[in-house]
């Protein structure tokens, strides 16, 4: 994703302009646009550090033997995976829990708990949902700065807000902004501490990739012209290149150990665009990503031998049913209309305000072929998922119309099965039974041992297969998502929809279900329509890629076929000459849509 550098805007009548520069000039003097940093010794030490949980037989070790010094200035981002530790190892940095063995130095003295000279900003932001925005960076810098005036103190938390560009949102409360918004909140509060290490827990992994691409320019810029030490956990290996000094894989627990380090000298500052063409960007990212897929293949070694394999069942959604179980069954049908399986014409969806009608969809128009996979790509607000919600039956068209395989779509129905970033399930239910109710509606003509096995098929394909009896809200958000991967695989529908269904996942996760999920489109031919903010993920999986413009009345912009080899896998995709020329596209014109 492209955003250009963020700019400051200069101080509004909120703030007062006397009052910040004298909070400045108290701190570190004037800022440069792009420092060169210079880097001293160590200012954090990981030293033997390990942490477990639990007790007696019930112990599970989450870090083993963490090694790491981080020089004063240096920016670190650490790739952990899912359940690996990362969240306990930031805490660890922080002080707020401690080691069984081992030792957190800063400046060579071990931490004995929190600390004001270490900011943190975790993945969910804890606002006070009453507060304005002004009152919750306040939080943070009427506790650190208690000698300051009133004045002053003001000024400072005026000052960071600003740096996020919040000035005009200062007086909105959290459930005013958005998800981006928030979050921005969190930096501002954690900065306005003036700590000398910032921690950053996944902060930005929630949001859509133009807000994150804005909030990694504004991270880098706070980095470079306050002179931070920053260590950043991330799931994105593209995020880490994009804004650290080195990279180092946390690997996947139970005692979770360090992987090699990898740095990043690519010259400052670093542009998205240019990156797609540098030989070295190319480099430092296949190295990365090949180390982190050979750890997943080493942790999913033994899956595929366990795998139960399905019966030979088919749906009561598929026309193979209907042929087979109903005599006035529809005839098959002929090429024209499995080239126009799927078939949106002219539609349109208007939404009421209290500025009057908005049209946030505009004549999208757009035919499917059977068995085709189609992303759908653009900005967050453009109507992706208005797109997908009309199609699943789930909010009604104003304009237009949508067929699937030959009937308008006018409610929703199992023939669709659907994930969002945010899984559904029933919490009191287990995994395996929540996946059962899928199956009981689309199988119930199947022996109980045939649904049997589809149900613990899916699970185990998703990796869950050893919590198939734990109830929803046991389960980690990663966990829940790969339930309801799971429920829509098992629908066996005509149509799967998924509405950024990996945008939470850890890398490692993220690649895992990517490749279930060409195993089982490849396998069962379904016809997939994914919205997704990840250029990669839309390259990687798709047959053609639907840009869609800015909303409001918001279209198809462009249409970009994948032409790539099948079956594919990510190690593929960085070797092939025109995987590159497509990522570019992708990037330009979601850069255009930026600047429009």
């Amino acid at each position: 994703m492209i955003a250009s550098p963020l700019k400051i805007s200069a101080p509004s009548s909120l703030v007062n302009a006397e009052n910040i520069a004298a909070v400045e000039s108290a701190q570190k003097g004037p800022a440069l646009e792009q420092p060169t940093l210079v880097l001293g010794g160590p200012c954090l030490e990981l030293k033997n550090l390990s942490k477990s949980y639990g007790t007696g037989a019930h112990i599970t070790p989450v870090l083993q033997n963490i090694n790491l010094q981080i020089k004063e200035g240096e920016f670190v981002a650490i790739v952990g995976f899912s359940g690996s530790g990362k969240t306990t190892l930031i805490s660890l940095m922080a002080g707020l829990i401690t080691p069984d063995s081992g030792a957190v130095l800063r400046n060579g003295q071990p931490i004995a708990g929190p600390g004001p000279d270490r900011g943190v900003v975790f993945q969910s932001y804890s606002l006070m949902p009453w507060m304005t925005v002004r009152e919750n960076v306040a939080l943070a810098v009427d506790q650190v700065f208690k000698n300051l005036s009133k004045t002053e103190r003001k000024a400072q938390a005026e000052k960071y807000i600003a740096m996020v560009n919040l000035t005009q949102a200062m007086e909105k409360r959290p459930a005013e902004l958005s998800g981006g918004m928030r979050q921005r909140v969190a930096v501002a509060r954690a900065l306005a501490a003036n700590p000398d290490i910032l921690l950053l827990d996944e902060p930005l992994s929630a949001l859509d990739a133009l807000t994150r691409a804005k909030l990694q320019d504004e991270i880098i810029r706070i980095w470079s012209q306050e002179k931070k030490t920053v260590v950043l956990i991330t799931n994105d290996v593209d995020e880490g290149i994009m804004m650290a000094d080195r990279i180092i894989p946390l690997n996947p627990g139970p005692g979770a150990t360090f992987g090699p380090e990898f740095p990043v000298t690519l010259a400052r500052p670093r542009d998205r665009a240019g990156m797609n063409h540098s030989e070295d960007f190319k480099k430092i990212r296949k190295e990365v990503t090949e180390y982190l897929m050979d750890v997943g293949a080493q942790k999913n070694a033994s899956a595929d031998d366990k795998l139960i394999s399905l019966p030979k069942v088919i749906p009561n959604t598929s026309n193979e049913y209907q042929k087979a179980f109903k005599p006035d069954a529809t005839p098959e049908k002929n090429s024209m209309h499995l080239a126009r399986y799927v078939e949106f014409s002219k539609v349109s969806k208007v939404y009421p305000s209290r500025k009057g009608p908005i049209k946030v969809v505009e004549e999208f128009d757009l035919k499917i072929r059977k068995g085709e996979f189609v992303s759908i790509i653009g900005h967050s607000g453009c109507g992706k998922s208005t797109v997908l919600s009309m199609i699943a039956g789930l909010t009604d068209i104003s304009e237009g119309g949508i067929f699937l395989d030959s009937r308008e779509v006018s409610t929703a129905g199992p023939d669709r099965g659907i994930v969002f970033q945010a899984p559904s399930l029933v919490p009191w239910l287990t995994a395996y039974q929540n996946v059962g109710l899928a199956v009981e509606k689309v199988f119930p003509h199947a022996s109980k041992k045939e649904r049997n096995n589809i149900i613990e098929h899916y699970l185990e394909r998703v990796g869950l297969s050893h919590a198939a009896q734990k109830k929803a809200f046991e389960l980690s958000n990663g966990m829940r998502q790969r339930v309801g991967i799971a429920r829509a695989f098992a629908l066996s529908p005509k149509l799967l929809l998924l509405d950024e269904p990996f945008g939470m996942l850890d890398s490692l996760t993220r690649w895992d279900l990517q490749e279930v999920l060409m195993e089982v489109w490849t396998r069962t031919k379904l016809t997939a329509i994914m919205v997704t903010h990840d250029v990669d993920e839309a390259i990687l999986l798709a047959d053609r890629v639907i840009m869609m413009t800015n909303g409001p009345r918001a279209k198809v912009g462009k249409v970009m076929e994948v032409k790539l080899p099948r079956p594919r896998t990510r190690k593929m995709l960085l070797e092939h000459p025109d995987y590159y020329n497509l990522r570019e596209q992708l990037l330009s014109f979601l850069n255009e849509c930026d600047h429009a």
